[in-house]
């Protein structure tokens, strides 16, 4: 059977990340498109640690390592020599020392430290089947699929851990370790069991790639321009200031559910438009929304959709001053784009929103209000304007 090394791999893995094809990959280096897939799905889509070779000794060092040995350096001067701690080195001499069924123990009668013997045996124990700590253990396990249950992704997961057992360094897992556990083979029920619940729903893991914008910019009369908020929305100290969009369903469906989101707490608000997302129905959802923002609402930023075309009559009623970011700039409504995606998981692409009641509505965006959240330090939104409003009024709160 032909074997490729290590620098084939990471060449392989390196352009699959750049965006080649199998096939194309296959070209290039001599594997064939098979083994590519092969390989892929061995790591779940996704190459992990592709220098892992220079974390273990390598068959030269163990090599140098009895040379150096037999002449008589002692573990600390070995070390350096190899950049290695005294600690792998004197670990790796008494490998053969090792009880007769432990992993990596060398399998030959001879005496001393044997080089070749001990680097086929660290091989073969480096190779063998582990079970993943979500595996090992039941309660770690319960408790991350019942995150995963209600839609938390894996980082915020690995970081909720640490806000809620503060104490116990037994519930600690890394966001990296959930996803090994989730797409890495082989894992068997636990693998399809988790994937089941996370988010994206996918059988590899992919690399992330870039949008392609559109082309064609909408025209608001009026439209106050993002470049003209004040410096202190940027900052998200100040709470009160919110980005809004629309939600819309499939191509020939007419409702939509507006969104706004409070940008220092990441708080969100959801209406229904059942019927309609005209300039007329928008004002009328948002002028009712405003009320139950958490926090007033100082200001306004939405994009350059004509849903916002009455937005003059909305200032003047409320106050509220609505800034338009720039045609096809998400990026510029970061959090609202953010919050838009993750209510997409209880409002799925396809479906028509004509069907969504209000109840189910708030019933996700109480989820995703209480959903921990990486800069917060994996606190929620709602914990956080809590201790805004906490604050503000020296009295403990819940918005």
């Amino acid at each position: 059977m032909l074997t490729f090394g290590v620098g084939v791999r990471q060449r392989v893995f390196a352009l699959l990340a750049r965006g080649w094809s199998q096939k194309q990959t296959a070209s290039v280096t001599g594997v064939s498109a098979r083994a590519i897939g092969r390989w892929r799905a061995e790591v779940g889509g996704v190459e992990f640690e592709p220098c892992q070779v220079q974390r273990y000794l390598s068959r030269d060092e163990r090599y140098e390592i009895a040379r150096l040995h037999d002449s008589g350096l002692g573990v600390r001067e070995i070390g350096r020599r190899l950049c290695r701690s005294a600690s792998t080195i004197s670990r790796e001499l008494r490998r053969p020392a090792r009880p007769a069924a432990a992993p990596g123990r060398p399998s030959g009668r001879t005496p001393g430290y044997q080089p070749e013997a001990c680097h086929q045996a660290a091989v073969r124990a480096r190779n063998r089947a582990r079970a993943s700590k979500l595996a090992r253990d039941a309660r770690l396990r319960v408790w991350v699929q019942t995150r995963l249950d209600l839609g938390l992704s894996p980082e915020q997961i690995s970081g909720r851990l640490r806000v809620e057992f503060g104490d116990d360094e037994q519930m600690r897992i890394s966001h990296e370790a959930i996803y090994r556990a989730i797409y890495v083979l082989p894992r068997g029920e636990l693998r399809r069991e988790l994937r089941a619940h996370l988010r994206s729903g996918r059988s590899q893991r992919r690399t992330r790639q870039t949008r392609t914008p559109r082309n064609r910019p909408g025209q608001i009369v009026g439209a106050v321009s993002i470049h003209e908020r004040p410096e202190e929305v940027e900052g998200r100290l100040v709470p009160g200031h919110h980005e809004g969009d629309l939600v819309c369903g499939p191509a020939g469906t007419t409702a939509a559910i507006g969104t706004l989101v409070e940008r220092t707490s990441g708080f969100l608000t959801a209406f229904l438009l059942p019927e309609r997302h005209t300039a007329e129905a928008t004002l009328a959802g948002l002028s009712e929304a405003v009320n139950r923002t958490g926090w007033p609402m100082a200001s306004l930023t939405w994009d350059r959709g004509s849903e916002m075309a009455r937005h003059a009559e909305f200032s003047a009623a409320t106050g509220i001053q609505v800034y338009f970011a720039d045609p096809h700039a998400p990026w510029q409504r970061g959090s609202n784009e953010s919050t838009n995606g993750l209510l997409r998981e209880y409002v799925p692409k396809g479906r028509d929103i004509a069907t969504v009641t209000d109840t189910e509505l708030q019933h996700a965006v109480e989820l995703l209000n209480n959903r921990p959240r990486k800069r917060h330090g994996f606190l929620t939104p709602t914990e956080v304007l809590a201790a805004i409003l906490k604050d503000q009024t020296g009295v403990a709160t819940t918005p």
